[in-house]
């Protein structure tokens, strides 16, 4: 059954160099730093991650109580513009994520799009309504606050979601 297209794109300002916001985000393992703990979050890649594109990460999480495994693949890696990872295996039936760092009045303009389809059709498209939604814009919420709180932000106000502002591709729907 036709699952519906999510978009969610959050917008961060730095006043610091593009090459270091970008080379933050392309370290794996910093991931578990901005995840919220209450996911219990780990990669188990082991070692010590090479980011390009096919590169293959597998994280563990829980949600509710229930583990989950969740394997990416990194479709496109251009440093230090912007890298794709795109879900393998995992809880969506869609994971395409792309973050995008572009140099803006001396610091780094830094953009997370992550389209997401939920698998079950229209169980799918009523849990994402009564809980995914706000779940997913909790965890970027914390993500938000976590990297100000270790790179700093070029600016005190709160990053929107672009959903708020009515920002959407042809065909995905942000709400």
């Amino acid at each position: 059954m036709f699952s519906k297209t999510y978009r969610l794109e959050r917008q961060q300002r730095f006043a610091r160099p593009r090459r270091e916001i970008f080379e933050f985000f392309a370290d794996a393992h910093n991931l578990e730093a901005i995840t919220p703990d209450w996911l219990n979050f780990h990669i188990v890649t082991p070692g010590r991650i090479q980011i390009e594109a096919g590169t293959l990460i597998d994280y563990r999480l829980r949600l509710f109580g229930v583990p989950i495994r969740w394997r990416t693949v990194i479709e496109a890696f251009d440093r230090p513009v912007r890298f794709i990872d795109r879900q393998l295996r995992g809880p969506y039936a869609l994971w395409h994520h792309t973050h995008e760092f572009v140099e803006e009045g001396g610091g780094t303009l830094m953009t997370d799009r992550v389209d997401y389809r939920i698998p079950l059709g229209p169980i799918g498209r009523f849990a994402h309504w009564l809980f995914v939604r706000r779940m997913l814009e909790a965890i970027f919420d914390f993500r938000r606050d976590k990297i100000t709180q270790l790179l700093g932000t070029a600016s005190p106000e709160r990053t929107q979601l672009a959903a708020a502002r009515k920002i959407a591709a042809p065909g995905v729907a942000t709400r």
